[in-house]
Order: structure tokens, then C-alpha cells, then sequence
């Protein structure tokens, strides 16, 4: 009888081993079988995926078979490792036991959105709407229940994205975007806060947010940043408007066709620095990093005025009749390809027809629609002279 159970006992190990080292070799043919394709392929691994149900995908589209081996390997080996959303390039010759790998490094395809230095909110939106990698979850909502959206209600979206490019896999939201961008402006506003001139005229960094958009509308060549906000920081502390045209076609709105007229100039709009003292009530761009520091940084002189050459850059004067006389160089006498900001790679603008029209700082600066400013007073200014001299421009 001990002999039969002995006998029964060898014959039972026997199996066990053979059973587990049949196990091992299905496991291992399984995982270092090369996926079933021809050309680079991407696997979409959505929020909420598991292994079991990866394997069973990949079996049912004749990728791989024998899932059910490599759901015993990630049972009883991977037990607990998540695997990430996101997508996972599949190549011609990995086998899946690469796949895996790439699984448990996180080794997902990225892709970028660039925010650009200038644009407004409504070209933000924008670019994120038309992103399909991106899922949408602000379509028709306003601006005001976008800030809401993202954790900010109550304050106006303008300027508060850093323009930067932003690496994302497939399915992240553009809420979850858009709170990346606005995190990044405060870090970066914050920091350069904290290293500001002592005689800068700003209470608070959200004015300094403000004078940063007007000089990243006025000037594409980085080196006269700080001399732009210089400009700027002088005519407020001698009580001059500020008389900055990027701030008209702002306060246009959709009714700007790229063509900016004396007319415009007296127009009574809350963003109209020729009509009103100081700051803007609000930025009337995303700024970025440099025109930040030269707001609040700006860099000492004597000039009160600029205009542009045609070419991007700008000429400075310290007085009216220097300023005239420039305006009368440069604007008046205007060549066919006259830019006031750097040329793109298209071919340039043609200069203005009508005898009353004026050059545009920044052609693109116009929102979809007026915006309605909250109640956040710029900081306080002394009211203009009577003799404050116009067309900073």
C-alpha cells in the first residue's frame, strides 16, 4: 500500500513538473513571439485599461495569440503594475515581450501643442479645438465657465497662459492643458516678481502682467524689450497716456479689418491707452518669459517715444520733434513691403490705401469679440497733461 502511494505520489510530481514546465515554455513562446504585423503601429491604451483586456484586444485583431498565457505571466509576475494610458508605437519585428516592456516604462508616444508669444485667448482656444489628439471638453462653453472649468472663476482669461510648447499623449484634455499653461505663467510671473527693480510703478504683479502683453505686441526684436517698457514706465510716471496701438485694436474687437484709422485713435474703449491714463485693465496677450522681465526690468533713458523703421525694429526719441521727424521717415514715407514687426516667411503687406489710415502695430491682436474687463483697476496714474503730445507711434 506505501509502495502504491509512494508510485502515485512520483507519478503526481512527474505531471506537476511536466504541467509546470509545459506552463513555462507556452508562457515563454508567448512572450517572445513577434507581433503579427507589417508597418509601425500604434496600440491606444485608453484611461481605464487593464492588461486582461489589452492582450484579449490585441488576440481578436490577429496582433498576438495566446493571450491567455501572457495573462497568467502578468497575473502571477506584473501583478499590480499599472499599465499606462496613452499610445505605444508597435514595430515590425518586436516581439511581445518588447511591447511589455514598453508598458511597464510608461514608454508612451507624445505629442506637442505650442502656445505662441501674442496671441489672445480666442486663438488659444482655438488651436486646442482643432488638436483631435486633445479631448475636447470646453466646446461651448464662454470664457468665463472655461476659468471656471479649470479652477479660476471669476477672473478674465486673457494673458494668464504662458506661451510655451506643452508635450501631451492621446486623450489628455484640454482642461487639463489649459491648468498646465496657467500654473506655468503664475510660476513664472512669481519668479520674476521676486526679482524686479526697486522703482518699478506696479503694486501688484498682475500690472506688471499687463505692461508685459503691451510690450509683446509692440516689438518682435527681444533687445528693445526693455526699452519699450522703459518708454512706457516714463510717460506713466509723468502722467503721458501711454498712446500704444495694440491696445486699440484690442479694445476693437472683430470690428478691426487690419486697418487702424485716426477714427479709431478717439474711439472711448476701456483698452484705449490713447483715450484713457495708465495701464489697460487687463494683458491684451499671452506674454512670455523676456517681455515679463522687461516690464519689470525696464531699462533706464531719456525717450518718450517710438516708431517703427518697417523692418521690426523701432526708432526712440526723447522729444516730439525727434519723434515727428521720425514718424515722417519711417511711417509717411513707408516703402510697399513696410512691416512693424519682423517679416514672416510669406510675402509682405502692402501699405495702407486710405490717406487716414495708420500702421497697425500688430495686425493679429484682435480677439473674436470685445471682451468685458472685470472690475481690477490698473494701478493708479496721474491724470495726463493738457499738453500730452500724441501719436506715440
Amino acid at each position: 500500500m506505501r509502495r502504491k502511494l509512494l508510485l502515485l505520489l512520483e507519478t503526481g510530481l512527474v505531471l506537476a513538473g511536466l504541467l509546470l514546465g509545459a506552463s513555462a515554455w507556452k508562457i515563454h513562446s508567448a512572450l517572445e513571439q513577434p507581433l503579427n504585423i507589417t508597418q509601425e503601429e500604434l496600440l491606444d491604451v485608453p484611461k481605464g485599461s487593464t492588461p486582461t483586456r489589452t492582450f484579449l484586444g490585441l488576440e481578436a485583431a490577429g496582433v498576438i495569440k495566446d493571450a491567455f498565457w501572457l495573462r497568467v505571466y502578468w497575473r502571477f509576475n506584473l501583478a499590480g503594475t499599472p499599465i499606462h494610458t496613452g499610445e505605444y508605437r508597435m514595430q515590425p519585428g518586436m516581439t511581445v515581450n518588447g511591447l511589455i516592456d514598453l508598458w511597464k516604462r510608461g514608454d508612451v508616444v507624445q505629442y506637442s501643442l505650442t502656445l505662441v508669444e501674442g496671441w489672445n485667448f480666442h486663438q488659444v482656444r482655438a488651436a486646442l479645438a482643432k488638436d483631435e489628439k486633445i479631448e475636447q471638453t470646453l466646446n461651448g462653453l464662454s470664457d468665463s465657465e472655461v476659468m471656471a472649468k479649470i479652477g479660476h472663476k471669476g477672473l478674465f482669461p486673457e494673458g494668464r497662459f504662458f506661451p510655451d510648447t506643452y508635450r501631451f499623449v492621446r486623450g489628455v484634455t484640454d482642461t487639463e492643458l489649459l491648468k498646465k499653461a496657467f500654473d506655468r505663467l503664475d510660476e513664472v510671473l512669481a519668479k520674476e516678481w521676486e526679482k524686479r527693480s526697486a522703482d518699478v510703478p506696479y503694486t501688484e504683479p498682475y500690472q506688471a502682467l499687463i505692461m508685459a502683453s503691451l510690450v509683446e505686441k509692440e516689438t518682435g526684436v527681444p533687445q528693445e524689450r526693455g526699452q519699450i517698457a522703459g518708454v512706457f514706465v516714463r510717460r506713466m510716471a509723468l502722467g503721458m497716456q501711454l498712446q500704444t496701438d495694440p491696445t486699440v485694436i484690442y479694445g476693437l474687437g472683430d470690428r478691426y479689418n487690419g486697418k487702424l484709422t485716426r477714427a479709431h485713435l478717439k474711439e472711448a474703449t476701456p483698452y484705449n491707452t490713447y483715450m484713457i491714463p495708465g495701464l489697460p485693465p487687463t494683458p491684451i496677450a499671452m506674454v512670455g518669459r523676456e517681455a515679463i522681465h522687461a516690464a519689470l526690468n525696464p531699462v533706464d533713458g531719456t525717450s518718450l517715444y517710438f516708431v517703427a523703421r518697417g523692418d521690426g525694429s523701432h526708432v526712440f526719441s526723447d522729444d516730439l520733434d525727434a519723434h515727428n521727424n521720425a514718424v515722417r521717415e519711417y511711417q509717411l514715407k513707408r516703402r510697399a513691403d513696410y512691416r512693424s514687426s519682423p517679416a514672416p516667411a510669406t510675402a509682405p503687406e502692402a501699405a495702407p490705401e486710405a490717406e487716414e489710415a495708420i500702421p497697425a502695430a500688430s495686425p493679429d491682436t484682435a480677439p473674436k469679440s470685445l471682451p468685458q474687463p472685470p472690475a481690477q483697476a490698473p494701478a493708479p496714474t496721474p491724470e495726463p497733461e493738457a499738453s500730452a503730445p500724441q501719436n506715440t507711434q
